[in-house]
């Protein structure tokens, strides 16, 4: 099918025909690294020339199109948050709006540890999943047969033991145990919690107790931008969490500066506990600020 530019109110531009993605999943293409002005034919209504010329600079790390017609569906960015108030945030907003002119969908997952070279093919395939399956599952007719949800489908696990399969923590979690009976960490259970905001973000955190009341921690935050993933985006956000502690194990007993203490630990999830009126979701974590 030949790909042409569109002329509708969308003003977005299809990959060209001659781009080879990274692969197909499902009818959709994944393509590598994508500017955002490789997308947008022309400046849509509403945005300034300002945030249109610095918006065109922004960088996706995968953007999935229709693989019939090279058509955006949506972009993902995987990666550090930009600092409050810095010229980073600033652009993204200004990329954020752009994006929400033209009708493309962003998925932002925010992290210190976490890249898209390393787990960009797994979150967008794990995603292309999960979306299929709820699209699936809306179309049942009756709700008492209504299937689970995909985080929840249970199966064997890589260590044999029977869980959720599309646990996305799931290898960390049984790493964790494997560096428990092996004498590297004191516990051998990855916890977490997650939140929704009622900005729109969800928050996932993530911790495994390394040394005696020492705490390696990892939080990721998720935005879908008026769109879906498939799967309850706080929940993924603390799997995403789950994944950073698993990448980080193995070089946990040379980084002590990078372990919180547990009561430093316990303090910030009361202060997260705090802010319950700013959640869009109950708290449901209250059981984690006992002593």
């Amino acid at each position: 099918m030949t790909r042409t530019a569109t002329d509708d109110g969308a003003r977005l531009r299809p990959v060209p025909a001659g781009d080879a993605p990274l692969f197909v999943r499902a009818g959709q293409a994944v393509y590598p690294a994508r500017r955002l002005g490789d997308l947008v034919s022309r400046r849509p209504a509403g945005v300034t020339g300002h945030q249109w010329s610095s918006a065109l600079r922004e960088e996706f790390d995968h953007v999935v199109c229709a693989a019939d017609t090279g058509f955006p569906l949506f972009a993902l960015t995987v990666g550090p948050t930009a600092p409050a108030g810095s010229a980073g945030q600033r652009a993204e907003r200004m990329a954020a709006a752009v994006c929400a002119a033209v009708g493309l969908p962003v998925l932002r997952i925010g992290s210190p540890t976490l890249r898209a070279a390393g787990h960009g093919r797994r979150i967008v395939t794990y995603v292309l999943d999960a979306r299929a399956y709820a699209a699936g599952a809306t179309s049942c007719d009756d709700p008492d047969d209504a299937p689970v949800g995909y985080r929840d489908i249970v199966g064997r696990l890589p260590d044999g033991r029977t869980g959720p399969v599309n646990d996305l923590g799931a290898l960390s979690r049984a790493a964790a145990v494997e560096a428990y009976v092996s004498r590297r960490l004191s516990d051998p259970i990855v916890r977490g919690l997650h939140v929704r905001w009622r900005d729109g973000l969800a928050e996932g955190w993530s911790w495994v107790e390394v040394r005696p009341g020492r705490c390696l921690v990892e939080r990721v935050t998720v935005h879908e931008a008026r769109w879906h993933c498939g799967v309850d985006p706080a929940r993924f956000a603390e799997d995403l969490a789950a994944v950073a502690v698993g990448d980080r194990l193995a070089g946990v007993e040379f980084d002590e500066s990078a372990l919180l203490d547990r009561g430093d630990l316990r303090r910030q999830i009361c202060a997260l506990r705090d802010r319950r009126d700013e959640l869009a979701t109950p708290f449901a974590f209250d059981h984690l600020c006992g002593d």
